[in-house]
């Protein structure tokens, strides 16, 4: 929220610390009415609350609150994508800091490998997750057998599964048995059960990417935190697919792989 002048902090202050740019440059983004604070259009100097207001560059919710933090992780096989396990399984949890608390954004199945954004960031992962907002992923899935142009141009077209058709995806075949498959539904081991369906299932799967988050350096179980310039090409991609998504046709939350 908007707080009087005594109170609270210079908004342009608040996007340069959580990096948007330097305060020349946030003061630009207020002055081009990019900036709103809980619905409304931002005047340059104003004060928020950063505990309460709701900031949002370009219509892309700005998380401002202290204590955020953002990592990204290389999941390993065998790992499962919870906060804790009733099998006594390691999780994705265990793999980044304890403090503050964080949850992974998605899933990915415990045999799936690959990039997963942990945060404590709510707004953030509604936007990365939320169906209609459609945020790309990209898999490398190694597959039984070797993929006809046939069953390529099926994925791309959609697949008919058990919850419905499956968005139009990008598929292309990489090497005799590899394809890489970006989708922006998040059903439950939707890139397996797309394979399956046209007749190829899969050996190994592997996500490498995120929107626009790639790393190829990044070991087997390690993380490292987001830098500014990956939050705020997340934020873009997040704000820009929202118009242009499409809902799943389940028309829920998605799971992920």
């Amino acid at each position: 929220m908007v707080v009087p002048a005594a109170d609270g902090e210079r908004l342009q202050k608040v996007l340069a610390r959580v990096g948007l740019g330097s305060r020349r440059v946030c003061e630009e983004l207020i002055g081009e009415g990019r900036v709103t604070v809980d619905g409304a259009v931002a005047e340059l100097g104003c004060r928020v609350n950063v505990e309460s207001a709701r900031i949002e560059v370009d219509g892309a919710p700005v998380g401002v609150r202290p204590g955020l933090v953002y990592y990204l992780l290389n999941k390993p096989a065998g790992v499962v994508t919870t906060a804790s396990d009733p099998h006594d399984r390691p999780t994705v949890v265990d793999l980044v800091p304890d403090d503050p608390r964080v949850f992974p954004v998605g899933r990915l199945d415990a045999q799936t490998e690959g990039l997963l954004l942990l945060t404590n960031d709510g707004d953030l992962a509604h936007r990365l997750t939320h169906p209609s907002f459609g945020v790309d992923k990209e898999y490398l899935a190694e597959v039984e057998g070797r993929p006809s142009p046939a069953a390529v141009r099926r994925l791309r077209e959609g697949v008919v599964l058990e919850d419905g058709r499956t968005a139009p995806a990008r598929a292309v075949l990489v090497e005799a048995s590899v394809l890489r498959i970006t989708i922006h539904e998040g059903r439950n081991r939707q890139v397996r059960r797309m394979c399956e369906a046209v007749g190829h299932p899969v050996a190994r799967l592997v996500r490498t990417r995120i929107g626009p988050l790639v790393d190829r350096s990044l070991a087997p179980g390690s993380h490292r935190t987001l830098v500014a310039e990956e939050m705020q090409a997340l934020r873009r991609a997040g704000a820009n697919r929202a118009s242009e998504a499409p809902e799943t046709s389940t028309g829920r939350p998605p799971a992920d792989r």
